[in-house]
């Protein structure tokens, strides 16, 4: 639970630090407690010394004990009945010089003292002793009440982490409950919380935006599965009907007339082969997998042009705009060479036969220009709708697939589709698509500018003139 491993750290990083000040402060009032034992022995044995001096005897205090000490050895109580304190080397050392000052900690009987002897202006050395009882005693007390305090505050740190916790990841439960029910109900319109504008409001937001992109796209899978029933119910019709006719004739019709119909079946069945191909290219996109790279266009149309001039002997013709010379552009290649081939194919099959298709490069355009009826002015986003099927067009053979197929492509690579009518008559249907770099001067752009020639005054526009580019009925 992330409430739970959150207020752990938390309390972890407060027992750390709360621990490091308490001990730290444990260690400067020990440290404060012993100065002031040294300074409080030193004062007394000056006072002692200075009483002894002048001929009287000091107060007796209960933590302290002191005798006089002789050169000899022997000890003489200043207090009665207080038991005698041994005598160090050290004290016994300035006893008999006279001379200096001895330390040294000490146990009395259980009891632990620390000593200071001083020598005496008559001889001898007096030696006091102090009682750490009371000192041990405030130390250990203080000890228990400083881990109390250390323990009681990580304690309050974990409580109050774990309580502004609920509250900071109150959001990120809301959101995680509503993901649960999205998983379970796969209900795709389940209200996801309200977003506020931290770092849990922009997961939320981005969340709220990959449901939306989830909605539509289930929402186009819907479309295109009732689209595809739709479109699928009018040749399967005919191919069922024929073949029913066929059935029932038994050999009994007459020879043009089961020519004609098995001219049906083989129309309907290729018709039906596009179509059925042309969905999984839609609903798969199979040219996902490429990875963008840099693609020349007038290469890419100049191979769908000498394609489409060899399968069905139409002149196809690729125009480069001087003033704007062709760039790379940024791209998958075989889902762009499909593209091509798309418009290409919706060109040849709208143009009149015996007149040319033109293929128009400038930049990172490309524009397909055929000689049939045009697009009217409410058609031209409508013809990149899925089998959408114009007026002028209801006639003409197709799924109405084909240009749906150029606008996903080119959509996925970040470009934009366009169709409208040509000055003149007939469409222009292409698209534009970023570029991905302009070749240099000895580039292959500017080796294959040197192999067009002029088709029109001022050199505007050329068209190549090499025999690989000439149509087959040119």
């Amino acid at each position: 639970m992330l409430r739970t491993k959150i207020t752990a750290v938390v309390a972890v990083a407060a027992a750390l630090a709360i621990s490091l000040a308490a001990f730290l402060s444990y260690r400067g009032v020990s440290d404060l407690v012993a100065d002031e034992l040294e300074r409080g022995l030193d004062d007394r044995t000056n006072i002692v010394v200075t009483l002894l001096a002048a001929g009287l005897t000091p107060p007796a205090r209960p933590d302290m004990t002191e005798q006089v000490v002789s050169a000899q050895g022997t000890v003489r109580p200043l207090a009665p009945g207080r038991d005698a304190l041994p005598v160090s080397p050290g004290a016994l050392r300035v006893a008999r010089t006279g001379k200096g000052e001895s330390r040294a900690d000490i146990v009395v009987s259980g009891t632990e003292y620390g000593t200071l002897t001083r020598p005496l202006p008559g001889g001898g050395a007096v030696m006091v002793g102090q009682s750490y009882e009371g000192a041990a005693r405030v130390d250990h007390q203080s000890l228990w009440r400083i881990s109390w305090a250390t323990a009681a505050a990580i304690g309050f740190a974990a409580l109050l982490g774990w309580l502004v916790l609920g509250r900071i990841l109150r959001p990120v439960r809301r959101l995680a409950g509503a993901t649960r029910r999205i998983t379970t109900t796969q209900d795709l319109t389940t209200p996801l919380p309200p977003a506020g504008s931290d770092e849990i409001g922009q997961l939320t937001h981005s969340f709220a935006h990959m449901l939306a992109a989830l909605r539509r796209s289930r929402a186009q899978q819907q479309q295109l599965v009732q689209d595809a029933s739709h479109e699928l119910r009018t040749p399967l019709t005919s191919v069922r009907g024929s073949a029913e006719l066929l059935q029932r004739a038994r050999g009994r019709l007459a020879p043009e007339d089961e020519e004609q119909i098995l001219t049906t079946l083989v129309t309907e069945t290729a018709a039906l082969d596009d179509l059925v191909r042309e969905l999984v290219e839609l609903a798969t996109d199979r040219h996902t997998e490429e990875e963008p790279e840099a693609v020349d266009l007038a290469v890419a149309a100049e191979d769908s042009a000498q394609r489409f001039r060899l399968r069905t002997g139409r002149v196809v013709l690729v125009i480069e705009d001087d003033t704007n010379p062709p760039v790379p552009v940024h791209a998958r290649p075989r889902a762009l060479q499909r593209c091509i081939d798309n418009l290409l194919s919706n060109a040849v099959k709208f143009s009149p036969e015996g007149t040319p298709v033109a293929v128009h490069i400038g930049g990172g355009r490309l524009t397909v220009r055929d000689q049939g009826p045009g697009i009217a002015p409410g058609e031209r986003h409508a013809v990149f709708d899925r089998f959408y099927r114009g007026p002028r067009t209801q006639a003409t053979p197709g799924s109405g697939l084909g240009l749906a197929i150029v606008h996903d492509i080119i959509a996925a690579d970040a470009g934009t589709v366009f169709a409208t009518t040509a000055d003149g008559g007939g469409a222009e249907v292409g698209f534009d698509l970023p570029p991905h770099g302009r070749a240099g001067p000895n580039g292959p752009m500017a080796r294959r500018h040197s192999q067009v020639s002029t088709c029109c005054p001022g050199g505007r526009n050329r068209r190549r003139t090499d025999s690989r580019y000439r149509s087959r009925s040119e």
